[in-house]
């Protein structure tokens, strides 16, 4: 296409430079030119070679008399990557071809033809793929009347007739095949060899073998007229024209005759009689392949080189090397040693006869040289040796000196580093809360350093409460902040007089956008409007601004809205219309009407409270206002319509100021925050007259603002006390706290939840504001202490009991953001003990109130209680199902156990009782086997059961050991182990691989109160043991006999209750006299994945060498 269609098509006037890149593609183009110029190739190839600008150069020169500009014609383009293996001159070649066309002054013009299989390697050069972008014609395949045309008018042109049989055969033939075309010139060349007469017939063609077969043919038939000799030389000769593909199809590569001893006559006689055939093509340069199609369609060619692919790369090599080795004038410098060298003669051994004159040439004075330096080498060992025999003594004492000096200086950093790690790590919890990025990287970094049970412990701290990102900017309090409805963008303002826009479409990575610069005073609160492309600012300077922020990074000033006798404390959008509500110190709020930005319109003043107004709020229709006042109030406003705004009910019974309100998002519940250290709850059924709900005394100092999440399930409290608080007001009537967060220097003074509910916004006089990422790994707890919690089989559904008598189920799927679905109530006193039949669609539970019940939670929002089936004289303090699910253990202060049939829910059927405890029993657990019941009482010890006979049940063995009540027994997952814990603040670990025989083999010390509760993780390999000194200690119990502390999970809070793993063996449920129940993270790696997927920004160097000074800067996190 390109010779004879492209060429001929730009003109015999014009300049043209056609070239094919070889191995050698910049020195061919360095030819080429040499050609057109008249110039010595060197020359130019040592010119292109400095600078890429030299080829636009030459290419002046050779235009620099003539009009238009020189074409340079690239053929097989695709050999720069399949022949030129020096990355270097491929480089070269590539920026010279670019620079040439798009220097200003460029007068070169570069056409590339390359096969597009080929067409990714293009993309893997950055300069080609910008030259390339806007300039490529795909060439197709022939439409069929192309084909007919192509097949037909060259012959009627040299006055041949083609019958109309043989084009519609040809036509069928080649429609469709990909790379079909050289395959039809030469069947159309042989197909003209078989003519009878001037006709090109269907006969011939069909003698030829046709499209497929007529080049397999061909070569097949000029191969088998060879002798044997000549065939062996035929096949080096076609294996040496072949580049092999990688990862695209072998291509053809051209050759010099050197490289095939041309000179030799056999070899002359196969060249010949292969161009002949047109099988390949001479020229006084070299010889090559006449075309790609052969390689393809000629079966014998493809077993040649499918047979020893790796020998042909290293012939290959070879061939490559030898040709270098002559270019630099046989430099010793440049032949095979060591490896290389026994490659190439292990293959040369088996291939002697695929070797031309010069690689013999190169391998063998490769082996000359090699045997030169060996012998020199040799040489050089003996003299060495009797001086080494001389010092050999000396070596050893120094050596002896060295190693211990080496292992010394090791022990030593390893004890400093470790020393430092520790140390870190405790910095790193302590820092967690007012830096938590740096603190989780320090962490981190600390347990890489050395990964002990402080340094473990430390990482799993970081992930075990909400994680907070600091957004720092302002030089003052950040008094207010917001979020556009999308939640992508948020608006801060400060009494540094600016509010400040921020991208935060990623949380934990917030960007700072443009300032609001304007105000004269402080900036008390910041709002979007409904659609997020306004937002209004209130400044003590008595003004109200508006911005047009449609773009963010671009936001515009708009007008101030009306005139205010005394400073602006609020600003709020109308949720439903353009209206914005400002509240004033003069006790006012105005309504202004704000579709033009220019021209905002007063529509309402609003009067009544007797002081300042601090906050205002709309609710989610619109349709009411609520303010807050210095004067201990919050009022309640109708603004349905803004310019008939009227008043409705007033809220009483703060005693100090009310600072701000918030609707809840069904508009029903109003909560308000005030000066008297107290956030309240009020019903607005009747906004006339709102009622008291709840009060709730949120943080001992002033509450400074009230935020509902989405689901209103939600309220955030903020204060003086430095936190923010989130309750569970699912029961309006009954709100319970779940968590504090913790990380602000300084008052908090505002908060707000994103549209989704996964991210807070808090605002504190710090001077930065923090994006939460919630829920947090936190259960909703109850409003008295978490006394059990317990996992489904699958760990998608945890069960808490506490002693207020309720049992919550949660989805915790994601223990990242578990989820409330329903509550099991009706017990009269706490209901501790719970378990799951093994398919987890029953809960039992055994309570405080003397009841034991079964509850169907197959659908866990609609738990059904299927009644209490046993009401024992005493409390009950533990339940559990056996392996099967048919028999329930129960336990409690009398001194027996119990055996059910629970087989039929509806009618369990008591089995047994088992005695022998001398006292209450406290905890008792299955074996896997489901044969063997362990127990723990008061009485100080543990006891075996043999339970394979449920109505004959007997007592196999007595674990004793404990000196104060045995509080909790666990089996592990493969029943070998069993472990208890006790009042005696101590946990122990038995072999009970013979359960009429255990033995103790690991006494687990360090708490400093009673062991409440132990577990085994799914693995076996951790227990995990909780205790009233409020940790969580879990302990490597892998190694048989033995066992290590691992790490310390603090509670920070209260005094643990209850532990217990999910089943995916890393996940560890914590249930507190607080209420809550905390879902831990107990596997370092875990946690660490988490930490790096989170923090932001990453640690600086000079951070590093601050806290781990000594230790090369290696950020944990990438």
């Amino acid at each position: 296409m390109l010779r004879a269609g492209l060429l001929p098509a730009v003109g015999e006037n014009s300049t043209t430079v056609l070239m094919t890149p070889g191995s050698r593609p910049l020195q061919e183009c360095a030819v080429q030119f040499g050609a057109a110029l008249g110039l010595a190739p060197g020359g130019l190839l040592a010119e292109f070679t400095e600078h890429p600008r030299n080829l636009g150069l030459a290419a002046r020169q050779l235009v620099a008399d003539r009009e238009g500009d020189v074409l340079l014609v690239v053929d097989q383009f695709e050999e720069v990557f399949t022949l030129c293996q020096d990355i270097e001159e491929r480089a070269a070649f590539l920026t010279a071809l670019v620079t040439a066309t798009t220097e200003p002054d460029s007068r070169t013009r570069v056409v590339l033809g390359i096969r597009t299989d080929f067409y990714t390697h293009c993309a893997r050069h950055p300069e080609l793929v910008e030259a390339m972008q806007d300039a490529q014609i795909l060439v197709g395949p022939m439409s069929t009347e192309e084909l007919r045309l192509a097949i037909s008018r060259p012959a009627i042109d040299a006055g041949y007739r083609v019958e109309n049989a043989l084009v519609s055969r040809l036509v069928a033939d080649a429609t469709g095949q990909p790379g079909v075309l050289p395959l039809l010139s030469h069947a159309l060349l042989e197909t003209w060899r078989r003519r009878h007469g001037n006709t090109l017939t269907l006969t011939g063609y069909e003698s030829t073998g046709g499209i497929e077969r007529s080049v397999a043919q061909t070569s097949e038939h000029t191969f088998t007229a060879l002798s044997e000799h000549q065939q062996r030389l035929a096949n080096q000769i076609f294996l040496r024209m072949t580049a092999l593909g990688e990862g695209t199809e072998d291509t053809k590569r051209r050759i010099t005759r050197d490289e095939v001893d041309a000179d030799d006559p056999d070899v002359a006689v196969v060249l010949d009689r292969l161009a002949s055939s047109r099988l390949v093509t001479l020229d006084d340069n070299g010889i090559e392949i006449a075309h790609e199609a052969l390689i393809r369609g000629w079966p014998r060619l493809r077993e040649w080189l499918a047979e020893d692919r790796e020998g042909l790369r290293v012939h290959r090599q070879l061939t490559e090397a030898t040709d270098a080795w002559e270019s630099v004038g046989r430099d010793d410098g440049w032949l095979y040693r060591g490896a290389r060298l026994s490659i190439a003669m292990e293959w040369a051994g088996e291939h002697d006869s695929a070797l031309s004159q010069r690689e013999r040439r190169f391998l063998d004075a490769s082996e000359a040289i090699e045997n030169h330096e060996q012998a020199i080498a040799r040489r050089r060992t003996r003299r060495l040796r009797q001086l080494v025999a001389l010092l050999a003594v000396l070596l050893v004492l120094a050596t002896a000196a060295m190693v211990y000096a080496v292992r010394a200086e090791q022990t030593a950093t390893s004890q400093r580093n470790s020393a430092l790690a520790q140390k870190v790590a405790g910095q790193a919890l302590e820092m967690r809360a007012t830096n938590p990025a740096l603190a989780a990287q320090l962490a981190l970094a600390a347990y890489r350093v050395d990964p002990g049970v402080e340094t473990r412990s430390s990482v799993l701290g970081m992930v075990a409460s909400p994680y907070s990102t600091r957004v720092a900017g302002h030089a003052n309090r950040v008094n207010s902040a917001a979020l556009r409805g999308d939640g992508q963008v948020m608006v801060t303002g400060s009494w540094d007089q600016t509010a400040k826009l921020w991208d935060v479409k990623d949380p934990h990575r917030p960007v700072a956008l443009a300032t609001l610069s304007g105000h004269t005073d402080n900036v008390n609160s910041v709002a979007f409007s409904a659609d997020g492309a306004t937002v209004a600012t209130a400044g003590w300077d008595k003004t109200a601004r508006l911005w047009n922020v449609a773009d963010p990074a671009k936001p515009v000033p708009g007008a101030m809205a009306g005139e205010h006798p005394s400073r602006v404390n609020a600003v709020a959008f109308s949720p439903v219309a353009p209206v914005l509500a400002t509240a004033d110190g003069d006790g006012t709020i105005r309504l202004f009407d704000v579709r033009d930005l220019a021209k905002p319109v007063l529509v309402a003043t609003l009067t009544g409270h007797t002081g300042n107004v601090n906050g205002i709020a709309y609710a989610p229709d619109g349709r009411t206002l609520a303010s807050a006042g210095a004067d201990k109030t919050a009022r309640l406003w109708d603004v349905a319509e803004p310019g008939k705004a009227r008043p409705l009910g007033v809220v009483t019974g703060h005693s100090a100021g009310v600072h701000a309100a918030a609707f809840s998002p069904d508009g029903r519940t109003l909560a308000t925050a005030s000066i008297d250290q107290t956030a309240r709850l009020w019903n607005l059924a009747d906004p006339m007259a709102p009622a008291p709900l709840a009060t709730m005394p949120a943080h001992k100092t002033i509450v400074r603002s009230v935020a509902f999440s989405p689901d209103g399930s939600t309220l955030a409290t903020t204060g003086f006390d430095r936190n923010a608080r989130l309750w569970d007001v699912a029961d309006p009537k009954n709100p319970r706290e779940k968590l504090p967060l913790s990380g602000h220097t300084a008052a908090v003074v505002w908060a707000v939840f994103s549209r989704d509910g996964r991210t807070l916004v808090t605002a504190s006089d710090d001077q930065t504001v923090r994006l939460w990422e919630l829920p947090g790994p936190a259960v909703s707890g109850p409003t008295r202490s978490a006394c059990r919690a317990v996992f489904t089989a699958d760990g998608k559904l945890l069960a808490t009991g506490s002693q207020d008598g309720v049992v919550r189920l949660n989805d915790v799927g994601d223990p990242r953001n578990p989820r409330e679905l329903g509550k099991i109530t009706g017990f009269g006193n706490g209901a501790c003990g719970l378990a799951f039949s093994p398919d987890g669609r029953s809960l039992a539970v055994g309570s405080w109130d003397h009841t034991i019940r079964l509850i169907d939670v197959a659908d866990p929002r609609k738990p059904v209680d299927l009644g209490v089936f046993s009401r024992p004289p005493e409390d009950v303090d533990a339940v559990a199902f056996s392996p099967d699910g048919r028999t329930l253990a129960t336990a409690g202060t009398g001194h027996t156990v119990k055996l059910w049939d629970v087989a039929d829910q509806r009618k369990p059927v008591e089995l047994a009782t088992l005695t022998g405890h001398e006292d209450d029993v406290h905890s008792l657990a299955f074996g896997p086997d489901g044969r063997t019941l362990l127990t723990g009482g008061w009485d100080h010890t543990a006891r075996l059961w043999d339970v394979s006979m449920v109505k004959a049940p007997k007592q196999l063995s007595v674990l004793k050991g404990h000196t104060d009540t045995v509080f909790s027994v666990a089996f592990s997952p493969d029943g070998k182990l069993a472990a208890t814990g006790g009042a005696d603040r101590t946990s122990r670990v038995w072999d009970v691989s013979d359960p009429a025989a255990p033995r103790e083999t690991a006494l687990l010390t360090g708490h400093t109160d009673i062991v409440i509760s132990v577990a085994f993780s799914g693995d076996g390999k951790i227990l995990a043991t909780g205790s009233y000194d409020r940790t969580v200690r879990l302990w490597d119990v892998s190694a048989p006999g033995t066992a290590r502390e691992s790490a310390t999970l603090a509670e920070d809070v209260d005094r643990v209750n209850a532990v217990t793993f999910a089943p995916d063996g890393h996940t560890l449920a914590a249930s507190a006299a607080d209420g809550s129940v905390r879902l831990w993270e107990t596997s370092a790696e875990s946690a660490a994945e988490r930490v790096c997927a989170t923090v932001y920004p990453r640690i600086t160097a000079d951070e590093w060498e601050q806290r781990l000074p000594g230790l090369d800067y290696r950020p944990p996190c990438p």
